[in-house]
């Protein structure tokens, strides 16, 4: 399980992006400048998309089902975090979450995959689908998500790059 420093912040901000397949938008870059932390849900595509961001803030990342290469190998399929108190469970496809988060103590979960945005709560955990901001599919939206974590709650919003 990965960790971020406890931070004594009043405002903690959580940028949230996946399905990047190689492509590093200047926007997404601005939309995560004040993060924190950057979660990407999978789908990477390229070491040079994790480099930029990672000169933002730091980087906590997934495989995706299209990252195949020799570089991505010491990326985990899963991770789960804490951040500012909140448990955090990444993976690329929620079709392959077979956690009960409830019971693990989870209280957010961030996947990609389908390239769709997404914002739902059920038992009172968070599911994130921050889209993609990768190369535009179909006519699907150009997106990435922030988490704002305040007054011990989850904040959560939808960002529309394209």
């Amino acid at each position: 399980m990965a960790e971020t420093p406890a931070m004594a912040k009043e405002i903690y901000h959580v940028g949230v992006i996946s399905d990047t397949h190689g492509l590093i938008r200047t926007e997404a870059l601005k939309a995560l400048a004040r993060s924190d932390v950057i979660l990407h849900a999978g789908d990477v595509g390229s070491p040079h998309v994790l480099h930029a961001l990672r000169c933002i803030a730091p980087v906590i990342a997934v495989r995706g089902n299209t990252d195949r290469e020799q570089w991505i190998h010491g990326i985990s399929v899963t991770e789960t975090l804490e951040i500012a108190g909140f448990m955090f469970h990444i993976l690329h496809d929620l079709s392959c979450f077979d956690l009960d988060p409830v019971a693990a103590g989870i209280h957010a979960v961030i996947s990609g995959h389908s390239h769709r945005p997404s914002i739902a709560t059920d038992k009172g955990v968070l599911y994130l689908n921050p889209g993609s901001a990768g190369p535009r599919r179909f006519s699907l939206p150009v997106t990435l998500a922030r988490i704002a974590i305040f007054r011990e709650k989850l904040h959560p919003e939808m960002i529309y790059l394209a």
